[in-house]
């Protein structure tokens, strides 16, 4: 299967907190990154979700959005992910930001190339993505 969503991350479920309508998931890479998604109960049962099973958390690029520095700021998104710029690359309108993280993982961002300009974004540059937990879409291996 291939899909758009630019980032893919293949882990295994570390946690799952139940809710009554909603569930806390979170991935962790075989790097030591971990992804939180929170996706409805129905899902937990239909994708057999637990403790210990693979899966791939999927966000599409867009969707991240890049703090410049260290994360010296607290956001309610569930997802702070420190790293370093590794590449951008400049579109006309959009930049793909490429963000390294501690584990290994590859984080990308389309953001504006004013925004990239205004952040001091460019190689070697200390960066957070930030990414909403319900912006995470899981999947599992069928």
């Amino acid at each position: 299967m291939k899909l758009s969503a630019r980032n893919v991350f293949e882990g295994t479920i570390t946690t799952l907190v139940d809710g009554k309508v909603n569930a806390e998931v979170e991935v962790t890479t075989a790097g030591g990154d971990r992804i939180i998604a929170i996706v409805t109960e129905g899902s937990v049962q239909s994708l057999g979700l637990a403790v210990g099973k693979p899966a791939v958390a999927y966000v599409k690029a867009p969707w991240v959005m890049v703090l410049a520095g260290n994360g010296s700021v607290r956001f309610s998104a569930r997802n702070q992910l420190a790293g370093t710029v590794e590449a951008v690359h400049k579109g006309a309108v959009n930049s793909d930001i490429c963000i390294k993280l501690d584990g290994g993982s590859l984080v990308h961002a389309v953001i504006t190339n004013e925004a990239v300009l205004e952040l001091g974004l460019k190689p070697g540059v200390p960066a957070c993505a930030l990414i909403k937990a319900s912006h995470v879409v899981l999947g599992v291996p069928a």
